[in-house]
């Protein structure tokens, strides 16, 4: 018998709700529209035939409720109806929602496909990103009902919190605290975002909202004689002035009033502007703003004004297009009251226009969605003008940018097109380096995998993994590109110093000296764009080191044969032009000759040690070359007949020669007078001059020093190529 009452108690419930939305659907849909709403509500009623709430309500019930928000309070019709009717309905499956697309056509089914998206969204660090997630919610949603479709769901929500647990009530408070609010404000929906707030404020200070409400309730009869006594004064004035003007007044909302004594720290009684009022003049354009002002001197000689409150945008209009003048003058009883006042066409600009309440009250960002919400703000005000059609977003107003959730609910900002690279990069350069893939919404994909609005995303990574040429070719942010670039310079460094060690040791097994000549050679025959890149490519093993060899070798043999061809052709003509040594045909180098005038070459100051040739000028006697001076080869194609062995005498008196290195490294503090202390105390070296640059956190210097010879000079570049900061040091030919 108690289950037969119950039975009827609910199909009374739901019967009354189905009633009362078929009465006022009955004028708004056409037969056919009707027939649908039939029909879904059939279907609905049999898929959620003994299901029920927790507050023990049939499942049907709450679905009636949400289609009536829809209808009465947001003006909406049958498409969303029908998927109120659905909305707790397993959508994901294709064949399903094809088939609510076939039965009740396309509207719906876009409809739940998007409440369904923007349903499983994660919220719950929505307080600490607020903004970004709005961003988020609004570029993911592609029909402006499925939006009010989900305000109409959270207002129910709040309306009958018996039918959620805790956890859940908790969590839909969240969500219309940080994105509902804003949003209903955005729209123009003043009545729905005043009782969201009031809603949010009674579950979150239930006593403090208490507290205000008795206090308003107590004194709403004086409030309105205390209104009634102020306006009538500023009436009887406006009709003697023949001024036409409507008026009207409200006192503030209870989370208004709330937000003012904490604010200001003050008590219910001593808020500064409790009432609110406004003052509309049908004025022709003409004569708006002398009007207003008019007005304003009419309520000012009335009532005492806070010359701190006057605000004036109609000589200054706000950048909007906003445009009011707003006073707070003080009432009887000394009750401040807010007076705003404007004309009609100011009013409707204020209300419809650019710069809609929402607009000049918050500091807008026009952006994107917002943008595109923005501009259907006149259609959510006027129901009957509602044609869905032309007001969904279509691809030239999707966002270019995507919102990617962390694991732990974060969200990140990307460009359109992101891969799961350019997200990892952008959680940590060391997750983007080491990323192998991700499990997005559960599931793994490869790096290259281009992400989607609201995807959640857990990067995997490897110790293994690291940072490819290719991985340049499809990722988008900058951040990911400088990143990757950076990562392959640092290695190609590195791996440049190994090709460079394992070079130099070669080179000295091949019993070939290492010079910049050389390497200067190679990167030519190479033709790498530097010894760097030169290096790298032998650490890499892309050069063959038995080719290189075999070049390098080759190449000295045809040199040293060259030589040997040449002084064999000019050996007698030396002999008859100088004096040489009986027993060989080397002219001796050392400080005995005296019937023989020469000098050693400036241009690469050899030194004893030094393979050397003598060169035949005309007035000068002969000059001491180095054999791999820079200028040899121009005199050996010219001259070569000038061209005279010589060697060096070992010398009882020590003489020394002019020599020059150049010294190259990182710039470090005392670096300079080190290297000097070095050369001078340590090896006991006369320098000639000295000159050092630095740049960029690097230095350069060149040094002129005598030197006794090669050996002397070998046992100074090892020495000083040991000073910490010192990189590189030669000797300059």
């Amino acid at each position: 018998m108690q289950n037969n009452e119950s039975s009827i108690v609910e199909n009374l419930l739901v019967n009354q709700s189905w009633d009362s939305l078929q009465e006022a659907l009955e004028k708004l849909l056409s037969e056919d529209e009707k027939v649908l709403v039939t029909n879904a509500f059939a279907t609905a009623s049999e898929i959620y035939q003994n299901q029920y709430l927790s507050s023990g309500k049939p499942l049907i019930w709450h679905h009636l409720e949400v289609a009536k928000i829809a209808v009465f309070e947001l003006g909406l019709k049958s498409s969303t109806v029908i998927a109120a009717f659905m909305h707790s309905m397993d959508i994901k499956n294709d064949s399903f929602l094809a088939q609510i697309e076939s039965d009740f056509g396309k509207d719906v089914a876009v409809i739940l496909k998007g409440f369904c998206k923007i349903s499983e969204l994660p919220t719950e660090r929505l307080s600490f990103q607020s903004d970004q997630f709005r961003k988020l919610f609004l570029t993911m949603v592609e029909d402006i009902r499925v939006i009010l479709l989900k305000i109409a769901h959270r207002l129910f929500d709040l309306r009958n919190p018996d039918d959620l647990n805790k956890e859940k009530l908790e969590k839909f408070i969240l969500e219309v605290k940080h994105l509902y609010i804003p949003i209903t404000h955005r729209l123009g929906l003043y009545t729905i975002k005043a009782e969201f707030e009031e809603r949010v404020m009674k579950f979150e200070n239930p006593e403090v909202f208490e507290q205000i409400s008795e206090k308003i309730q107590a004194s709403k009869s004086r409030q309105e004689v205390l209104m009634e006594n102020f306006i009538q004064p500023i009436k009887q004035q406006l009709v003697e002035y023949g001024l036409d003007c409507s008026i009207k007044w409200r006192t503030k909302s209870i989370p208004g009033i709330y937000g003012k004594m904490r604010d200001q720290n003050v008590d219910f009684e001593q808020v500064y502007d409790l009432f609110a009022m406004r003052i509309i003049t049908k004025s022709p354009p003409k004569h708006e703003k002398e009007d207003c002002w008019r007005i304003y001197s009419i309520v000012t000689d009335l009532y005492s004004p806070n010359p701190k409150r006057l605000r004036d945008w109609i000589t200054s209009p706000k950048a909007s297009g906003y445009e009011s003048l707003h006073t707070t003058v003080k009432g009887p009883e000394d009750k401040w009251v807010e007076v705003q006042i404007r004309s009609e066409r100011m009013d409707l600009t204020a209300e419809k226009g650019q710069a809609a309440h929402w607009l000049y009250k918050d500091k807008p960002e026009k952006k994107d969605a917002e943008e595109w919400l923005n501009q259907i703000r006149d259609v959510i005000e006027n129901p009957g003008q509602l044609h869905f059609g032309s007001y969904k977003r279509d691809d030239s107003q999707k966002s270019d940018k995507i919102f990617i959730f962390t694991p732990n609910g974060d969200l990140k900002q990307l460009p359109g097109g992101s891969t799961v690279l350019d997200f990892a990069y952008e959680v940590h350069t060391q997750v983007g380096s080491t990323c192998s893939g991700a499990r997005v919404n559960n599931r793994i994909v490869p790096i290259r995998h281009v992400l989607h609005n609201g995807d959640k995303v857990e990067i995997l990574t490897t110790k293994k993994q690291a940072p490819k040429p290719d991985w340049l070719s499809f990722v988008v942010t900058e951040r990911a590109k400088n990143k990757i670039k950076r990562h392959l310079k640092e290695e190609e460094l590195k791996e440049a110093e190994i090709g460079k060690e394992i070079l130099l040791r070669k080179l000295k097994n091949w019993k070939i000296v290492s010079s910049d000549d050389v390497i200067n050679h190679l990167v030519k025959f190479y033709k790498t764009k530097s010894s760097v890149q030169l290096y790298h490519m032998i650490a890499t093993e892309k050069i063959d080191l038995v080719d290189l060899k075999r070049h390098l070798l080759s190449l000295s043999d045809e040199t040293k044969s060259q030589q040997k061809t040449e002084t064999t052709d000019f050996i007698p003509e030396s002999r008859q032009a100088i004096k040489s040594s009986a027993k060989d045909d080397f002219l001796i180098i050392d400080e005995s000759i005296s019937n023989v005038n020469y000098k050693l070459a400036k241009c690469c100051n050899p030194i004893p040690g030094d393979e050397v040739f003598g060169f035949v000028t005309i007035n000068t006697g002969i000059t001491i070359h180095r054999v791999n001076c820079p200028n040899a080869l121009r005199l050996r194609q010219r001259y070569s007949y000038r061209f005279l062995n010589v060697k060096w005498k070992e010398s009882k008196d020590n003489p020394t020669f002019n020599t020059a290195i150049r010294v190259s490294g990182k710039d470090t503090l005392g670096l300079v007078g080190e290297i000097t202390k070095l050369i001078s105390s340590d090896l006991k070296v006369n320098m000639r001059s000295i000159t050092f640059d630095t740049r960029d956190g690097r230095f350069e210097g060149k040094i002129t020093l005598q030197i006794k010879d090669t050996d002397h000079l070998e046992q100074l570049l090892h020495r000083m190529g040991k000073v910490q900061g010192v990189e590189r040091v030669a000797r300059i030919d």
